[in-house]
């Protein structure tokens, strides 16, 4: 090869390599345009509401729209297919609990269409809140212990609401008649206000539901409050017991909330929402409002999220099994 040929060689090398250089990454011109948040669950529960100030926290971050789009249905599965069937390009996320983690084991993949952690890539968790045991004020149980004693005086014949079968309400309910050893009969609502009416007009006896959705309700004297279902009581609802101290020693149960991208979203795009996230849950407004609230804040790495996921499908599991045996 000739001096020429060899200079031209070089500088056409030197090109293609400055061109890659300068390409940007996946995530570098992220988002270019508007972003959808699926919500698999109904409007003014506690995912919508997370999912709604998130998108908030973002779209002031990166300058564009992050629209939250309530997909209902089927337990969660409905709007979930949907994220795990759309493009891996960062342009829809899924605003996820602990209902798809266990869905895994409660519902069949044909009635679910999707696998979890085969199907989506986990983002970032977001935060997590105890639940409340509430009945309706009609109820004559005063405390936790009343009302089990009641059920166990009447098997089959008290209800309790949730706002669908594999949300984290209807999975407490069942670990709380497995654990208590009652017969109450689950009513499952299309969402959890539905549900919320139900027991506040005396449709269903009991309900188990968010402390942050609940305690206006309780505060109102609408439902009586028996018992939260934290290790320590909840600081919103300090005069209320918890579930250990009224009678189910062991007994713990929360909702925990989180996003998921389709599976085969760029690594850097992952990440780039991962450190967007992680940064708006420690911001002392935010803290502060879910505090409050009696909500915590939780962060963790893409890769800590997953096994996080992984390790609650598991748990999920030996709790469908339990309470499918009893």
């Amino acid at each position: 090869m000739g001096v020429r040929a060899r200079y031209i060689s070089l500088a056409l090398a030197a090109g293609l390599l400055a061109a890659f250089s300068a390409s940007p990454s996946p995530a570098q011109d992220y988002p270019a345009h508007a972003v959808r948040i699926v919500v698999p669950f109904g409007a003014g529960g506690p995912a919508d509401v997370a999912a709604r100030l998130i998108g908030q926290a973002l779209q002031e971050r990166f300058g564009q729209p992050f629209v939250v789009e309530n997909r209902t249905g089927a337990g969660g599965v409905i709007g979930t297919v949907e994220a795990a069937k759309s493009p891996a390009d960062g342009y829809t996320l899924l605003m996820m609990s602990n209902t798809q983690t266990a869905n895994e084991s409660l519902l069949t993949a044909e009635q679910r269409k999707y696998d979890l952690m085969r199907d989506l890539a986990p983002i970032a968790p977001v935060n997590y809140s105890d639940l409340v045991i509430v009945v309706n004020p009609q109820v004559p149980a005063k405390t936790l212990a009343e009302f089990i004693a009641l059920a166990k005086s009447q098997p089959g014949k008290l209800n309790y609401a949730s706002s669908g079968q594999g949300t984290p309400y209807h999975m407490a309910g069942e670990l709380f008649k497995a654990m208590a050893g009652i017969d109450v009969v689950h009513v499952p609502y299309r969402n959890s206000g539905e549900a919320r009416s139900g027991v506040i007009g005396g449709q269903v006896q009991m309900m188990i539901d968010a402390v942050p959705a609940m305690a206006p309700n309780i505060g109102e004297n609408q439902v009586r409050a028996l018992a939260t279902t934290g290790q320590q009581r909840s600081a919103v609802l300090p005069n209320v017991p918890t579930a250990g101290e009224a009678g189910v020693p062991g007994y713990e149960a929360t909702i925990w909330l989180g996003l998921m991208a389709p599976a085969g979203t760029p690594k850097p795009v992952i990440d780039k929402l991962n450190s967007a996230v992680n940064a708006m849950v420690k911001r002392p407004d935010i803290v502060k409002l879910w505090t409050e609230q009696g909500a915590v804040p939780m962060s963790m790495t893409s890769e800590e999220f997953d096994k996080f996921l992984r390790g609650d499908i598991a748990k999920w599991a030996d709790v469908v099994k339990k309470f499918n045996k009893s």
